[in-house]
């Protein structure tokens, strides 16, 4: 018996304690389209607080769901444990995750159609374009992603919106041929030259809505991921 259409997502957690739940609840609550099933794939890059007790009472609470488990024995970065849980997928497709609550679960089915109806391999959600809601945060954050999404579309001859969106479907297969090598915040850079450059590759883009955090309410992402972003930029471009 063939097992039925999967998507596996992959949610890489660095003390993501007070929060992993609401995210968990949010996926767990998506009916996907296509009859797609769902794999939830948690990369625990060895936490300092209780993710992994918040992690062990979920699943406890809700043993139906197609939930697994991995921690990393050391912190290795945002980039590593999306490499161990893209090893682990087993899904048809796969989408990225952040376990923070900036992004929405429910819009995996805006996402999903041009894969589905056999348009795409790759579609990345961006936070720049359609109507969606959007919170109003840092003008040179803005700034940055324009820049940073400039510069990898010129070295990869893309019209992306959005290179460093989380919201990236792939292609299980065609992800999991990839070598990625990234174990932090490089990943969004590497994985868009790399994907770009698979022969016949065909990448869409679909609008997204963005609830964003302040630092307060703990984003991660500082002015030297830029700078290692543009350095990635070049190095898997060139």
């Amino acid at each position: 018996m063939n097992r039925p259409p999967t998507l596996s997502i992959v949610i890489p957690a660095f003390n993501e304690g007070a929060t992993i739940h609401r995210i968990l609840d949010r996926v767990r609550q998506v009916t996907l389209i296509g009859d797609l099933q769902k794999e939830i794939i948690v990369v625990n890059d060895c936490s300092t607080d209780d993710t992994e007790a918040a992690l062990q009472r979920y699943g406890a609470e809700h043993p139906d769901l197609p939930l697994r488990y991995h921690r990393h024995p050391v912190n290795r970065g945002k980039g590593a444990a999306l490499h161990t849980g893209i090893a682990l997928a087993t899904g048809t497709y796969l989408i990225v995750q952040d376990a923070d609550l900036e992004y929405d679960p429910r819009e995996y089915n805006d996402l999903l159609p041009p894969l589905l109806d056999g348009f795409a391999d790759v579609v990345y959600g961006s936070r720049f374009m359609g109507s969606k809601p959007h919170r109003i945060l840092f003008f040179w954050h803005t700034i940055g992603n324009k820049f940073l999404t400039t510069l990898s579309n010129a070295f990869n001859n893309l019209n992306l919106t959005d290179m460093e969106t989380c919201y990236k479907l792939f292609r299980t297969d065609m992800l999991q041929s990839l070598v990625l090598r990234e174990e932090r915040f490089g990943f969004e850079p590497e994985v868009t030259a790399k994907i770009s450059r698979v022969p016949g590759v065909r990448i869409y883009e679909v609008g997204i809505s963005y609830y964003g955090r302040t630092y307060a309410e703990g984003k991660k992402i500082g002015w030297r991921d830029g700078v290692r972003a543009i350095y990635c930029i070049i190095k898997y471009g060139v």
